[in-house]
């Protein structure tokens, strides 16, 4: 599982791990399909009510509760990397239930390099994941405040299995994870 604040690089340790052979899953397209089933568009406010609903009907642990049949469908086939793990809840219904199975790495990167980094995203128009979509910096700091006051999403981060700094560039990012992958 990858943990970490939005434009940390999850998306980018989701994709080294892809090429690796992993299968995918990604926590918050819950989040994206719950808003094409009511036809609402994709942005900050309608992602963050639909999070806050689910949260409300399930609990913090929402998205671990809503992807753990998947994830172990997924583990019978290989091994699967999921992205976006957020609340502490959640690390500890995976934990629990998956094990050692379950490893967390936790991707980190400064506020100021994330809010450039999600400012400069292109979003492609074909793309409807809404996966690597632009935030302003205003955006990026109110989501990281909710983020973290209201997922707890810091609980996972901290308690992670490893933790990587993704502050330079991708060869450096690369070799931390290929250190991870071959312990």
């Amino acid at each position: 599982c990858i943990a970490g604040m939005c434009g940390a690089g999850k998306s980018v340790v989701s994709d080294f791990f892809i090429r690796q052979g992993f299968q995918y899953l990604r926590f918050g397209q819950i989040t994206m399909d719950e808003l094409k089933k009511r036809q609402l568009p994709i942005s900050e406010e309608n992602e963050r009510l639909i999070r806050e609903e689910l949260r409300a009907a399930y609990g913090m642990g929402a998205f671990a509760l809503l992807n753990i049949n998947k994830i172990e469908c997924l583990l019978e086939k290989g091994n699967v990397v999921a992205d976006g793990l957020y609340s502490f809840a959640e690390y500890k219904i995976l934990k629990e239930r998956l094990g050692d199975a379950c490893k967390v790495i936790a991707v980190y990167a400064p506020p100021s390099l994330r809010y450039a980094r999600l400012a400069e995203r292109k979003q492609d128009p074909a793309d409807k994941t809404g996966r690597n979509r632009p935030l302003t910096p205003e955006e990026s700091k109110s989501r990281d405040y909710r983020e973290i006051e209201k997922s707890d999403k810091g609980g996972p981060i901290a308690m992670a299995d490893y933790t990587i700094v993704n502050t330079r560039d991708l060869h450096y990012l690369y070799s931390q994870l290929e250190a991870i992958l071959h312990e």
